[in-house]
């Protein structure tokens, strides 16, 4: 229900727009739907935030804001880690996946996406509270993501020059969302490094396994190359 409503009143509101855009000059209308798709794509703002955590006085705090993991035991490695696959993971959810739909299905498509990949941040999480409530979010969310994913995985692998573009597979797949682990394992091969392994999140300790085949110690050095010299 929840899903299903909020579908129901971000598309409807969008076709409403759409309607009252088509109404203007062409070279205006791709004007203002460029500028109303651009708000929904968040290179900029995810680069920042992740930059932030490096340089923050408090980076226990800082990337608190931008994962679900616990983060009060955290060394700076792990902080590091984290500040890398949630940069990853959202380079798919949060630049990749909306360009797509908004180049296949213009406004409708990319405010659809983003309806549903909100709704899945919100609620699609595998523990008591929303097990049930948000299982149809994440269900949708991982469809969505299916192609997107693994073409910001490709891409990952092509900026950063690896002969095999497609290495990425065998340790993504390994992933509890058919996913995140592909552009993660992409970003650790890229930067030759592990990712992934034990984390903590509500309380309990989550056994994941490492993506990508190097060093285990994160610097913020590898941080910094991530945000500059790939996407």
């Amino acid at each position: 229900m929840l899903l299903l409503f909020m579908l129901f009143v971000t598309t409807t509101l969008t076709f409403l727009l759409e309607s009252l855009l088509e109404r203007f000059p062409y070279p205006l209308y791709i004007l203002l739907t460029s500028i109303i798709a651009s708000i929904f794509i968040a290179h900029k703002m995810l680069r920042d935030a992740v930059r932030g955590v490096v340089f923050a006085k408090d980076k226990k705090k800082a990337i608190s804001m931008l994962v679900s993991r616990d983060t009060e035991d955290l060394s700076e490695s792990d902080i590091h880690k984290a500040a890398i696959e949630t940069y990853a993971e959202n380079l798919s959810d949060g630049v990749i996946a909306p360009l797509l739909y908004l180049l296949f299905f213009g406004l409708v498509g990319i405010i659809f996406y983003k309806t549903v990949n909100t709704l899945d941040s919100m609620v699609g999480y595998r523990n008591k509270k929303y097990e049930r409530y948000g299982k149809a979010s994440a269900k949708l969310d991982d469809i969505l993501n299916f192609i997107p994913s693994r073409l910001t995985a490709i891409l990952i692998m092509m900026l950063s020059k690896q002969k095999d573009i497609f290495a990425f597979y065998a340790d993504g797949k390994k992933h509890d969302s058919p996913n995140a682990g592909h552009p993660i394992t992409a970003m650790a091969l890229a930067l030759d490094v592990s990712l992934g392994g034990d984390t903590s999140y509500f309380g309990e300790i989550k056994s994941k396994p490492y993506f990508g085949n190097g060093r285990k110690e994160i610097k913020r050095e590898d941080v910094l190359r991530a945000l500059e010299n790939i996407l």
